[in-house]
């Protein structure tokens, strides 16, 4: 259900923004999904928690260390590769990669709407990939455990304006506030990730 929400609410953000978004960067971040989707289809392996929100909690570091000395950028092919396998790898295990997106595009030369545009627009591929790689078991479960009908037609409408709505106040931004504002939210999201995991490492 959180898959299909956010492939709602990430591919009309990027329709809503489809004249910015970088395809270069699409096309290698879809051979990292690629990439990522055979080998979650041959393995099992599945982290806990509080590992995984210590990983989210720690990439956030990376935005601040010397641009001169490392800085990943969606905006270079390898980079672009790694991060559609990482960020898909982890959206489909555990459910959420939010802050590590974000690191392959907060110090990149792109504008702000190209880096939203393209964001959602990568969004939109990694949750295909999660529906696909949990939906097709539920086509033949009897118990599905998904939400009724009426809690989708709720959530996408809601969902589509909050994307139109974030667009509005994109336009009035800035590029350089834009990236210092993500920063700062990212830093922040990462505070929290490891708040949750310290607490989760001292009830284990």
């Amino acid at each position: 259900s959180h898959g299909a929400v956010q492939f709602v609410s990430n591919g009309w953000r990027a329709f809503l923004h489809r004249a910015h978004i970088d395809w270069r960067i699409i096309v290698m971040y879809g051979i990292g999904s690629a990439i990522a989707a055979a080998l979650l289809a041959s393995i099992t392996y599945e982290p806990t928690k509080a590992w995984v929100y210590l990983m989210l909690g720690l990439v956030p570091g990376l935005a601040w260390l010397p641009k001169g000395k490392f800085h990943l950028d969606a905006a270079k092919p390898i980079h672009a590769i790694a991060c559609g396998l990482f960020v898909t790898g982890l959206n489909v295990i555990a459910g959420v990669s939010g802050p590590l997106l974000d690191v392959f595009f907060v110090r990149t030369n792109l504008s702000r709407h190209t880096i939203v545009a393209t964001k959602a627009a990568t969004q939109a591929f990694s949750h295909t990939v999660k529906m696909v790689f949990y939906g097709l078991p539920l086509i033949t479960a009897v118990d599905t455990g998904l939400p009724p009908l009426w809690f989708f037609l709720v959530a996408a409408p809601l969902a589509m304006t909050g994307a139109w709505l974030g667009g509005k106040v994109l336009d009035r931004m800035s590029d350089v506030n834009f990236l210092k504002y993500t920063r700062l939210i990212v830093t922040a999201l990462g505070a929290v990730y490891l708040l949750q995991a310290l607490a989760l490492f001292a009830t284990s």
